[in-house]
């Protein structure tokens, strides 16, 4: 369905962003990676599938690099159809306890990165008529939760910014959509699970629990495979008039 296509996926080379590049890849887009760590592995992951498979190990906060990466992609792949805005860090805290520099990078890396990398992308999409952009919001882009101040505002923004470029591009061929998934056991979230246990002094198990019961009424993590097929329903034909959307994928969530 994808051939020919070429997929940049923000912050994939594990969890979320490896899913989605994962299953876009079995559609036959061209793949490019980008994450911190480890990128060999999930390059021959993807490269497996057949496509042709790129890498930047552009910092996600800071716009050159951004820039730098885009660049890349259209000398080597001749441009950027399908953006996936994935790239994202976590930190807790109540307001009056939450360090600047936390906010500073959390906005920097789940909100402005977003931007950049779409302003950057959209006049090649616009030069073929043809293009998606997906960017990964979060049950916190539609709801709040206590301590998570920072990244709860940057996935309202990315929510936000969807909509506005949605309409910027409604005429043309190109779709602008947001995913808000709920609960995925990314490292991000493994990492919540095993704090918890270790503050509260209970399993792993019954911290995991715990968290589902909290927020999702499925008491099922969405797995990343799902989300990729939820982007590939989004680059498919069947969704082409499906335009600013914030689509949630959170186990009952946000119908709370």
């Amino acid at each position: 369905m994808l051939n020919g296509k070429t997929a940049l996926v923000t912050g994939s080379t594990s969890g979320i962003g490896l899913g989605i590049a994962l299953e876009l890849a079995k559609q036959g887009a061209n793949i490019i990676l980008n994450g911190f760590g480890d990128h060999a592995g999930p390059k021959a992951e993807v490269e497996a599938l057949g496509v042709k498979v790129g890498y930047s190990g552009a910092d996600m906060s800071k716009p050159a690099e951004i820039a730098t990466m885009i660049d890349y992609a259209n000398a080597e792949f001749g441009g950027v159809d399908i953006l996936v805005n994935n790239a994202g860090i976590q930190y807790v805290a109540p307001i009056e306890e939450f360090p600047i520099e936390k906010w500073d990078s959390i906005i920097a890396i789940n909100l402005s990165a977003a931007f950049h990398a779409t302003r950057l992308v959209i006049p090649g999409m616009r030069a073929k008529n043809w293009g998606r952009v997906i960017s990964i919001a979060s049950a916190h882009g539609l709801v709040g939760s206590a301590q998570k101040v920072a990244y709860v505002a940057a996935k309202h923004g990315i929510v936000g910014m969807t909509k506005v470029v949605a309409l910027e591009t409604a005429t043309t061929g190109i779709t602008v959509n947001a995913i808000c998934p709920g609960w995925v056991l990314t490292p991000l979230v493994q990492k919540q699970i095993d704090d918890r246990s270790a503050k509260e002094g209970i399993p792993v198990a019954q911290a995991t629990k715990e968290l589902l019961q909290e927020k999702e009424p499925s008491l099922q993590f969405t797995t990343p495979e799902q989300l990729g097929g939820l982007a590939v329903f989004f680059c498919s034909p069947a969704a082409d008039n499906v335009r600013g959307v914030a689509w949630a994928n959170d186990g009952g969530w946000t119908a709370q």
